[in-house]
């Protein structure tokens, strides 16, 4: 139990930082910006998913060994359910009344921006965390 526990942590941690800090910056790099951000769109629905279901079947592994380790992965489970169902929407509301030319949406983009950039490094520590605990 405590390997898989292990594994599926690790599972997640790698595949958030590599989503965060390689794949999304990559595709922005590559791609024109109207292109990037559509493909993104639509990365982010996987995103979530993956991040939902790992950390849920990490969290139930981990009850077994690391009941605190099992709290925060359903934390970060119930963090990308929100993330995916209520902000995703919020912020691609935001984003495609910016493009249409609503200045204000610009800001409101921004900070509902912002607030998944935290809730992502919110997880992203929560899983770390629960990763140093294996040391």
């Amino acid at each position: 139990m405590t390997l898989a526990a292990l594994f599926l942590s690790a599972l997640l941690f790698g595949g958030m930082a590599l989503y965060s800090f390689g794949f999304a910056p990559l595709v922005f790099s590559q791609l024109p910006g109207d292109q990037a951000g559509r493909f993104i769109r639509g990365a982010f629905r996987w995103y979530y998913l993956f991040v939902l279901g790992v950390a849920v079947v990490a969290g139930a592994v981990l009850a077994a060994v690391d009941p605190l380790g099992a709290g925060l992965m359903l934390g970060v489970a119930v963090l990308a359910v929100i993330a995916r169902q209520v902000l995703m929407p919020m912020i691609n509301t935001s984003r495609d009344a910016q493009m249409a030319g609503d200045a204000s949406a610009k800001r409101r983009f921004g900070q509902l921006h912002g607030l998944s950039v935290v809730i992502n490094f919110v997880q992203l520590s929560a899983v770390a965390w629960v990763l140093a605990r294996f040391i």
